[in-house]
């Protein structure tokens, strides 16, 4: 009796035998050499892009080593900044961003904060595109999806080579992807969006200001006026962000969803800034009364 040929293991080939290497676990430290190499191999063939997401999926199912999982985000990243469209399109879709990465987010998996920041930061920033070249439907899809579901993205000034900390990262519930309450979805008529679009502008104005009052004020050295002022925006861009998080989990208007993002980027960055400001006057308070 005939039967289908076995599945090939991803492992098998030859640039899947190099990724299995590059990132196994008993590694101390990242061989960006192998990895370059990786990237050229990856590069000289047409099945390379095929052959090294397909291993890279295996690598990253149901691993619970974290070792290996940092080793493989950190290939992951330099394969997409150096294998170009072929691969990139590939990584997009949502059978590796979601069912491989965004999974890794689950709690079972317990990952470090740094590390999901990075699987945030991919999502966030492939999904911005790559110059036109690359069909990003699919991983817009699941960015939006977990801006519905309430994850706080980091920093938009953090790299994908290596998030940097903030002080949302010592609290694993900024992370939480509980859903937020749904409701009815809505769309909005042209004078809704008209008002919506006045009061965004005026959430951009304060981000601004609050911009320039964090450059401004040095820490240890801040104009009292410009502190009171800023703690008093933060409060107002809290609610707008609340706010903007209700309408993404209702609004239907494709053009003011993307402006929502972009509002709720801007809205995150300067709020992440001002809360390293406050962790910081904390810190010094701390040690001036030991």
């Amino acid at each position: 009796m005939a039967f289908g040929k076995a599945p090939k293991d991803p492992f098998g080939t030859a640039v899947g035998s190099l990724i299995e290497r590059a990132t196994f676990g008993a590694l101390q430290t990242e061989e960006w050499g192998q990895f370059l190499h990786i990237c050229d191999v990856i590069n000289a063939t047409e099945e390379g892009p095929k052959d090294a997401v397909k291993a890279l999926k295996k690598k990253l199912s149901k691993n619970c080593n974290h070792k290996e999982i940092r080793l493989t985000l950190s290939l992951l990243d330099m394969c997409v900044q150096n294998c170009g469209p072929r691969f990139q399109s590939l990584v997009v879709k949502k059978d590796f961003c979601k069912d491989k990465l965004v999974k890794l987010l689950n709690p079972r998996y317990n990952l470090p904060i740094d590390m999901q920041e990075r699987i945030l930061t991919f999502i966030m920033t492939w999904a911005r595109g790559f110059q036109g070249m690359v069909d990003v439907t699919e991983v817009k899809e699941v960015y939006l999806e977990l801006l519905k579901k309430g994850v706080e993205f980091p920093s938009a000034d953090t790299s994908t080579g290596g998030p940097k900390s903030s002080p949302s990262s010592a609290n694993p519930t900024k992370r939480s992807l509980l859903p937020l309450p749904t409701g009815p979805t809505l769309l909005l008529t042209a004078e809704q969006i008209g008002k919506l679009y006045s009061e965004l502008d005026m959430a951009k104005m304060n981000v601004r200001v609050m911009s320039s009052i964090l450059k401004e004020n040095v820490p240890g050295s801040e104009n009292p006026d410009d502190m009171n002022l800023l703690q008093k925006l933060y409060k107002t861009c809290r609610v707008m962000q609340e706010r903007i998080m209700e309408l993404l989990v209702t609004v239907e208007n494709e053009d003011v969803i993307v402006e929502l993002i972009q509002v709720n980027e801007d809205l995150n960055n300067v709020l992440l800034g001002h809360e390293r400001v406050h962790l910081w006057g904390l810190g010094e308070l701390k040690s001036f009364s030991q």
